[in-house]
């Protein structure tokens, strides 16, 4: 399984009402490719003074094969749906992680 991360700091003018808009818009448009199982929104409980708000937003896929075709047919016109609404007010890191293991238990 793959895991690709956004980690996105969004300027804090506009942090409730991104938030809101990943939910109800980003977020089921990209889960509506068929390309990822799962998604989540983390926050960043220790923030760094910089007026802005950071945000993990995951989803998990099959295969790099799958995520690969999805940056390939359909992340630039979503990503820029999201900039043009949000231009200037947030930085964006993506990266991609193999899961190797998951929920393993504490003994």
């Amino acid at each position: 399984m793959i895991l690709y991360n956004e980690t996105v700091s969004v300027d804090n003018t506009v942090a409730d009402e991104w938030l809101q808009w990943m939910k109800e818009v980003h977020i089921p448009t990209v889960m509506e490719t068929g390309f990822f199982l799962s998604n989540q929104i983390s926050r960043l409980m220790h923030e760094v003074a910089n007026d802005g708000t950071t945000y993990a937003v995951q989803y998990t896929c099959r295969s790099l094969d799958d995520l690969e075709e999805y940056q390939r047919e359909h992340a630039s016109e979503i990503d820029s749906r999201h900039d043009q609404r949000y231009q200037g007010k947030y930085v964006v890191f993506r990266s991609m992680l193999e899961v190797v293991a998951k929920d393993v238990e504490r003994k």
